[in-house]
């Protein structure tokens, strides 16, 4: 970059695929190719310029943080609004554990 960006869309638009490899790696390894350790500033600026250059450049399964859902089970518990009873829950849902020798008192 020879000058420096004005605004955050100057700054993504003058990152190129090379830049965003190089920000990926130093926030990664927490340091520059130089070998100099990040700042906390840095780390943030870095992870920033990096999460919003993917937004516009990549698909979404190709993104830092994306998680493939499609593999998963699906219940009638994932559809919006659904809610349980009071004490009630769903079959797919953790319950406490309950030991047999014990009574309520002592779940866990």
């Amino acid at each position: 970059m020879s000058a420096t960006p004005d605004s955050m869309q100057a700054l993504l638009d003058s990152i190129t695929p090379q830049i965003h490899e190089a920000l990926k790696s130093a926030v990664e390894t927490g340091r520059w190719a130089n070998g100099e350790r990040l700042t906390p500033q840095q780390l943030e600026h870095s992870l920033q310029a990096i999460i919003a250059w993917e937004a516009r450049h990549l698909p979404e399964e190709q993104r830092v943080g994306y998680i493939d859902t499609s593999g998963l089970q699906k219940s009638h518990c994932d559809e919006p609004g659904h809610t349980h009873g009071a004490g009630d829950s769903c079959a797919s849902e953790p319950r406490p554990l309950l030991w047999a020798e014990q009574d309520n008192a002592t779940r866990h």
